[in-house]
C-alpha cells in the first residue's frame, strides 16, 4: 500500500509543479482549443484555452511508474496500452492545432491504430501474463470461453472505453474527475487481487488526474485534449482486461457508458424519426441547455460515477468471497 500511496502522491505533485510551465509554453505557441461550431453557445469563451494537458498527466504517470514499478507483465500491458492511446490522442490533438480546426486524424487512421493497440494488449494478456481467453461474468460467478474471439473482446473494450471517455471530456474537470473515481476503484480491485504493481500504476493514474484537476477544474486553465482522454480510456481498458473485469467495467465506468449511450440514442433516433431525444448529445450538454450550471453538472456526474464505482467494487469483492 505504501508504494501505491507514494506513486499516487508523486504523480500528483509532478502534475502540480510542471503544469504552470507547460501552460505557459502552450500559450506562447498559441496551442489553444478549437470549439465546435455546433457546440453550446457558452463554450465560445473557452476557445483558445491551452489543450494537450494529457501530456502532463502521462508524463507524471510515466516518471512515477518507471521509477517504482517491478515491471510485471500485467502492469506493463496496462501502461503500454495507456501510453499508446495517449500518443494516438497527441497525434490527433497536434493535427487539430496545425490545421486550426476541430477535426483531427482520419477515422480510418484511428481505427487502424486502435486495432494495433488492442492486438498488442491481447498478446501481452494472453502470452506474457498468461490470462485465459474467457469472459468473466462477475455478477453471477460464471465465465464464457471466447477462444479465437478473445482479441475481438479486447478491441471492443479498448475502442469503447477510449471513445466513451473522449465523449465525456466536454466540461471542465468532468472527464478527469470521473476517470479518477473509476481508477480509484481499480486501485482497490487490483490490491484485492494481489496485483500490487498494477495497483501502484492505478494509484499513479489517480494521482495524476487529481493533480491535473488543480488546473482543469472550472474555470479550466488547460484542457486534457485527446491526449488525456484517449490515454485515460486506454488505461481503464487495460486494467479491465488484465483484471478480467471487462463486463464489470460497464458498471464501474457507468458514467462513461451513459455518455456514450446518449450519443448512440440521439443518432439512431434522429436517423429513424428526424427528431432528437436530447437537446444535445452527449448528455452533459443536454443539461447545460436545460439551464444547469457547469459546476452542478460536473458535481452530480461525479456523484453518479462514485456510486457506480462503489457498487462495482462491492460486486468484485463479493465475487472473490471477501
Amino acid at each position: 500500500m505504501g508504494r501505491v500511496l507514494f506513486g499516487g502522491t508523486a504523480a500528483l505533485l509532478i502534475c502540480i509543479f510542471l503544469s504552470p510551465k507547460f501552460i505557459e509554453f502552450l500559450r506562447e505557441r498559441e496551442f489553444g482549443q478549437h470549439i465546435r461550431e455546433d457546440g453550446p453557445e457558452g463554450h465560445r469563451q473557452k476557445a483558445g484555452t491551452p489543450t494537450m494537458g494529457g501530456v502532463i498527466v502521462f508524463g507524471a504517470v510515466m516518471i512515477a511508474f518507471l521509477i517504482l514499478s517491478e515491471y510485471e507483465w500485467r502492469s506493463l500491458g496496462v501502461f503500454g496500452a495507456a501510453i499508446a492511446c495517449a500518443l494516438l490522442g497527441f497525434a490527433d490533438d497536434y493535427t487539430k492545432l496545425i490545421r486550426r480546426r476541430s477535426l483531427g486524424l482520419r477515422a480510418r487512421t484511428k481505427l487502424g491504430i486502435t486495432i494495433a493497440i488492442s492486438l498488442g494488449l491481447w498478446y501481452i494478456a494472453r502470452y506474457q501474463a498468461h490470462l485465459p481467453s474467457v469472459l468473466e461474468l462477475n455478477f453471477v460467478d460464471y465465465h464464457i470461453d471466447l477462444g479465437p474471439l478473445y482479441p475481438l473482446l479486447i478491441y471492443l473494450v479498448v475502442a469503447g472505453t477510449t471513445s466513451a471517455v473522449n465523449l465525456t471530456d466536454g466540461l471542465d474537470g468532468l472527464a478527469a474527475g470521473c476517470a479518477a473515481i473509476v481508477l480509484l476503484a481499480y486501485v482497490g480491485i487490483t490490491f484485492l487481487a494481489g496485483d500490487y504493481d498494477m495497483a501502484m500504476l492505478a494509484g499513479c493514474l489517480v494521482g495524476a488526474c487529481i493533480g491535473f484537476l488543480w488546473f482543469n477544474a472550472f474555470p479550466a486553465t488547460i484542457f486534457m485534449g485527446d491526449t488525456g482522454s484517449l490515454g485515460l480510456g486506454g488505461a481503464i481498458a487495460g486494467l479491465a482486461v488484465m483484471t478480467k473485469t471487462e463486463v464489470l467495467l460497464i458498471l464501474l465506468g457507468g458514467i462513461f457508458v451513459i455518455e456514450a449511450l446518449s450519443v448512440a440514442i440521439q443518432v439512431i433516433y434522429f436517423q429513424m424519426t428526424g427528431r432528437r431525444v436530447f437537446l444535445m448529445a452527449p448528455i452533459h450538454h443536454h443539461f447545460e441547455l436545460k439551464g444547469w450550471s457547469e459546476t452542478k453538472i460536473i458535481l452530480r456526474f461525479w456523484i453518479v460515477a462514485s456510486i457506480c464505482g462503489a457498487i462495482g467494487f462491492a460486486i468484485y469483492r463479493q465475487s472473490r468471497g471477501l
